[in-house]
């Protein structure tokens, strides 16, 4: 706790029930002493917190008893299954849709081929139907579910809920993120949440695998390029959204391909998936021309020295770009994702030659450059965790109960 000018310290006499409950689900008390010794609320005080919540089914009290040396107690413990999370990330041409506990945990979930430019409607629909679907499997209803997170492959201003700058889904017609938000909040009556999937992607690789790095880039090379900042453990959108677009930063010296936002010399016209395959279907036989990531991957991953060639160079041309954010945000961490990335270590290797070449050396003094240990659930584990920390903010957690009962729905 925070120590006061004296070194004395300062006791939370102002802690609520969420405060509790975030005390219990991250470990730092686990029994009704360790709450009035960390908030220094009286144990009558911290019984009628407690109360609450089992109430609420966000906390359970164990018959299993901590012994610390002195008297026995009761374990205090989170409860992962009192609700749960509707998720899904939204591709240019795959969605999955998933279920996850209060944990973040996927409990089920199911993905689909279906494109951006069939339009925001058929996409929305399609991703309410297989939820409630997967609902029903689950054995759960929909008044258990606490909040809707998506994901999806534009810049969004958390603020306004709105996709800003060009994106892949601009033709939607105008279809906002607000619209995404509020269609789906009509829809099961929780509250939504919309972001960008590649921050996403990084929530869940830093919560996962790297909680203790206070810096973290995350970079994903797939059909396009996109990145992700962790700065001070906290997710950095920047002011409108755009912290991290990579992708259409200006890299000269290669040729300036015209790049599908429209502008020349993009970091993803070089490197992006849609790009090598542009390069790659070159002269090559019908039957063998790629036409997208996978079929790149696919291509490198039967040992294909064009592919393999082609894919390595694209790591060093990409390596410039993360070079530049490595000199400028000094991460501890590079994580690279995304499907180029799980051709092997031929676009990883590319990378880390152009990072530690053209990075200040004190940048990669300590620097660790590695491959995403994620799987293909990311995306949705990053949605749900995006829920998860809304919902149990402390101080939603505490308006919550004070309407008479914590009512996950909107």
């Amino acid at each position: 706790m925070p120590d006061d000018a004296n070194g004395r310290v300062r006791h939370r006499t102002d802690a609520g029930p969420g405060r509790i409950l975030a005390l219990v689900a991250s470990g730092e008390a686990r029994t009704r002493s360790a709450i009035a010794q960390i908030t220094g609320l009286s144990r009558p005080t911290v019984a009628q917190r407690l109360d609450a919540l089992f109430a609420a089914g966000l906390l359970t009290e164990s018959t299993a008893v901590l012994s610390s040396g002195g008297r026995p107690a009761k374990a205090l413990t989170f409860n992962p299954t009192g609700a749960v999370v509707l998720c899904a990330d939204i591709g240019e041409e795959r969605t999955r849709t998933a279920v996850s506990d209060l944990s973040g945990e996927i409990l089920g979930e199911d993905v689909e081929a279906i494109p951006l430019d069939h339009g925001p409607e058929p996409v929305l629909t399609r991703i309410a139907e297989v939820a409630r679907r997967l609902l029903a499997e689950l054995g759960y209803a929909e008044h258990q579910v606490a909040g809707f997170g998506v994901g999806v492959p534009a810049p969004v201003d958390v603020g306004t809920g709105r996709a800003v700058g060009w994106s892949v889904m601009g033709g939607w017609n105008g279809y906002d993120i607000y619209d995404i938000r509020e269609r789906l909040r009509q829809e099961f009556g929780v509250p939504t949440f919309v972001d960008n999937d590649v921050n996403l992607l990084t929530l869940a690789e830093h919560r996962l695998w790297w909680p203790n790095e206070a810096h973290l880039l995350y970079v994903k090379a797939g059909t396009g390029i996109g990145s992700g900042i962790i700065a001070d453990f906290h997710l950095n959108r920047g002011a409108l959204g755009a912290a991290g677009d990579i992708g259409h930063a200006f890299l000269s010296g290669h040729g300036n391909p015209t790049c599908r936002c429209g502008n020349r010399g993009c970091v993803e016209s070089l490197a992006g998936g849609w790009a090598l395959a542009r390069d790659l279907a070159e002269g090559s036989e019908p039957e063998n021309r790629p036409h997208d990531a996978r079929d790149v991957v696919r291509l490198v991953r039967r040992g294909d020295s064009a592919a393999i060639a082609r894919l390595r160079d694209a790591g060093r041309t990409l390596g410039e770009a993360v070079a530049f954010a490595t000199s400028l945000l000094n991460p501890g961490v590079i994580v690279v994702g995304g499907m180029l990335a799980s051709a092997g270590d031929h676009l990883l290797a590319g990378i880390r030659e152009a990072v530690y070449q053209r990075s200040l050396p004190l940048a990669t003094k300590q620097l660790t450059i590695t491959g995403s240990r994620l799987d293909h659930h990311g995306g949705v584990i990053g949605a749900s965790l995006l829920v998860i920390d809304s919902i149990f903010e402390p101080a939603a957690v505490d308006a919550a109960l004070a309407r008479g009962g914590f009512a996950f729905r909107a």
